[in-house]
């Protein structure tokens, strides 16, 4: 679950069961350990980290097998994973120095990362290696298999260059496309907005699917799916609510 709908769960709390309605699905994560989930989705998203870019979500293997049982009758992949994004710089326990990471001297559109750099080449590697992370130490098996939504928000740290938080989530985008794996990008357009701005054709994320949060029900989420993209090319495939303590997601495709 992201964190903007977390802060809604914790508040209202969550209920022993809830039937999810017809053709949408449900996205957990750490909030939800211990706790029941949903039934009867038609697909699951859940969080790889939590709360934060670099932890794991304790439940994740769980919540996996919770996912798998989602009947598929939508568009939507049967099971997603979403991940906590930042780009902290000096504030962050871990920063890149090179533009090696795992073993591999990455191919830097930016140039190249040093030490003490806080600019794009380095933010490309952060997001390099946190996608890197997600997807070797977390517990996910098969991870190019999967959906892997990228969670924008501004509960987490970034930079005041908004060109080097788009430099940081390219570089998530870079390694899973190196795995093979598709990926989308779940935020408001006012978080977005703060945190990114717009993106130009020419990156990689300009053609990155949409999942917007923030709809208040069932029918504002299914005319949400109508509201411009995050990207200029992209697509809103996936709009969210919050009803009954879950997370709710709505199928636009």
């Amino acid at each position: 679950m992201a964190a903007f709908a977390a802060m809604l769960l914790m508040l209202v709390g969550v209920p022993a069961e809830a039937a999810t309605p017809p053709e949408t699905g449900n996205d957990v994560s750490w909030p939800q350990c211990g706790k029941a989930l949903p039934k009867g989705q038609t697909f699951g998203i859940v969080g790889v980290n939590n709360g934060t870019a670099n932890t794991t979500n304790p439940c994740l293997a769980t919540e996996l097998s919770w996912a798998g049982s989602s009947t598929g009758v939508t568009a939507q992949p049967k099971v997603a994973l979403y991940v906590n994004t930042a780009n902290p710089g000096s504030a962050g326990s871990w920063w890149p120095t090179s533009n090696t990471y795992g073993g591999t001297t990455v191919s830097n559109p930016y140039g190249q990362c040093t030490s003490g750099s806080f600019g794009a080449a380095c933010s490309y590697m952060y997001g390099y290696a946190k996608a890197y992370d997600d997807a070797n130490i977390r517990g996910v098996s098969t991870p190019g298999s999967y959906m892997w939504w990228l969670d924008v928000e501004t509960g987490n740290s970034w930079s005041a260059d908004k060109a080097s938080n788009r430099a940081d989530l390219e570089g998530m985008v870079a390694y899973f496309a190196d795995i093979g794996a598709t990926t989308g990008i779940y935020s408001t357009t006012s978080q977005w907005s703060q945190i990114v701005g717009t993106v130009p054709p020419s990156s990689s994320l300009y053609t990155a699917r949409s999942w917007l949060a923030g709809a208040s029900s069932l029918t504002s989420a299914k005319r949400m799916c109508a509201a411009a993209p995050l990207t200029g090319g992209g697509k809103v495939t996936l709009t969210q609510y919050v009803s009954r303590g879950f997370d709710y997601d709505y199928s636009c495709v």
